[in-house]
């Protein structure tokens, strides 16, 4: 079984913030795919459903963000799963609006959900984080974090939670590099993985050298020629 936890916060009042851009993800999976009602379960919602020929739990959390590793700690020990069996889908501020990245492994950078998670179900799961921006000076990073998404967002956002969602399959079947490449180019970007890497061509020798090598005329090596040449310029290697 695979575990597809997104990370926000319960309640209507945080339903359309940035931080809960992992509940939008885990929710547009849901709707996308075959899964089961949701129930509360491990301190959580959660729905069982299959992708791509494997079973699937979605979660998303109701501890709040800062005890996210509570709910997800305890359906893992629950289906004993180790941390493999884990993604999380959260937020980064550090990333600009739109952009993903997968990895396994690796630091919190400060989000108190993904601290949550290390304490409780170990380090080595996979993490997509979602950029949100950053809203450039410090002191507005929690306003930013925990407003909603503007309107403006929504030419970015739909697209790359709906790209996530058709191709819940390859995040499934770990096939990191080719969802990056879907969704970035759901937004409009650049194959990350696929674009061919330019061959190594031979240093081309200058024109004027080549010149030298190819158009050099053969100098005469007997006859009258020869010794006025030698005359004038010697052997070679005297």
């Amino acid at each position: 079984m695979l575990v597809i936890a997104g990370l926000g916060n319960p309640g209507g009042k945080y339903a359309g913030n940035r931080h809960n851009i992992g509940f939008m993800a885990v929710d547009a999976i849901y709707r996308r795919h075959s899964f089961s009602p949701w129930s509360k379960k491990f301190k959580a919602e959660i729905a069982e459903g299959e992708i791509a020929g494997e079973k699937v739990l979605l979660i998303k959390p109701q501890t709040y963000m800062n005890l996210s590793g509570e709910a997800v700690g305890e359906a893992m020990r629950f289906y004993k799963l180790q941390p493999a069996d884990l993604v999380a889908i959260y937020d980064e501020l550090d990333l600009p609006s739109g952009k993903a990245r997968l990895k396994t492994g690796g630091g919190h950078g400060g989000h108190n959900g993904i601290k949550s998670l290390d304490a409780h179900c170990g380090k080595e799961y996979r993490r997509l984080r979602l950029g949100i921006g950053h809203p450039g000076v410090k002191e507005l990073v929690q306003h930013h974090v925990l407003g909603d998404f503007a309107k403006a967002d929504q030419a970015w956002l739909e697209p790359l939670l709906d790209a996530l969602a058709d191709n819940a399959d390859l995040l499934v079947r770990k096939e990191d590099s080719q969802l990056m490449n879907k969704l970035a180019l759901a937004l409009g970007g650049k194959a990350e993985e696929e674009t061919p890497k330019p061959e190594k061509k031979p240093v081309a020798k200058s024109h004027i050298r080549a010149a030298r090598n190819n158009n050099q005329p053969k100098l005469p090596t007997t006859g009258p020629m020869a010794e006025m040449l030698k005359k004038m310029f010697g052997n070679k290697g005297d």
